[in-house]
């Protein structure tokens, strides 16, 4: 039987090997892969495909990424076999998109409008607060002659990166402000005039943007529409196969 001195020895010789062993603890562990990004967090780097309408990932939704791409998926949504191994191939981040269902949720909401729309932006924004949401406002500042494609584009580009969930743009009709930010890689912008249409836009179309216009719809009008379309979800993966249809056209075109 081991005496005292013998049991020192060997317990101070277990310790050696086990801190020998140990990882030093100033060494980070990196992954490419993160699970969330909070909507209202700066993104270290640019979304280079959204596929977050989607609730499965194919090998043909990643072939064309390049090696370390961004590529934003749903919170529920999973890799075919043959994608996630392209995925790894090639080093491409996996950002996963919280899901905010629910009229309850709060939601960051980039809003922007031109001269014509400035006041009844400003409207838009107290009605944003009662709600619950919080605003982006990417100006105009007042009623002085702009150009309406400079704020639709920075709304858009917003919700493109991530920087906000969705975007709301005011001008004279809502039709060119819904060109310029549907011009943006990522955005599905819908011009809305009726409750119906905002509702259909987003179940059906997943809109991401609204737009609005300040002189075909009273004000009445616009706080019906916009909190029938905050309150509506897509929700039928139906409805999402033809979104990712959508999404599919528009990268034949960025190649």
């Amino acid at each position: 039987m081991a005496d005292d001195s013998t049991r020192d020895r060997i317990r101070a010789l277990v310790r050696d090997v086990l801190e020998k062993a140990a990882p030093p603890e100033s060494t980070p562990t990196h992954t490419r892969f993160v699970d969330t990004i909070p909507a209202t967090e700066t993104q270290s780097a640019s979304v280079t495909r959204d596929e977050s309408a989607k609730s499965v990932i194919t090998e043909d939704d990643v072939r064309g990424l390049e090696p370390g791409a961004v590529l934003r998926i749903g919170e529920d949504a999973r890799l075919t076999p043959l994608a996630a191994d392209i995925v790894k191939e090639r080093g491409i981040e996996i950002v996963r998109r919280s899901s905010r269902r629910g009229s309850k949720a709060s939601k960051l909401i980039a809003v922007g409008a031109d001269h014509g729309g400035f006041k009844m932006k400003e409207e838009l924004k107290a009605l944003l607060a009662q709600l619950g949401h919080k605003v982006q406002d990417f100006g105009t500042d007042s009623e002085e002659a702009v150009d309406y494609p400079d704020f639709a584009h920075a709304v858009a580009r917003a919700v493109a990166n991530g920087t906000s969930d969705l975007g709301i743009i005011i001008d004279g009709a809502g039709v060119g402000s819904a060109m310029t930010a549907n011009k943006v890689p990522g955005v599905r912008a819908a011009a809305c005039y009726s409750v119906a249409v905002a509702r259909n836009s987003r179940e059906h179309n997943d809109a991401n943007v609204l737009t609005l216009g300040s002189k075909t719809i009273s004000s009445a009008e616009m706080r019906e529409i916009v909190t029938a379309w905050l309150n509506t979800e897509i929700t039928e993966d139906r409805h999402r196969k033809r979104v990712a249809k959508i999404d599919a056209i528009q990268r034949q075109y960025q190649r």
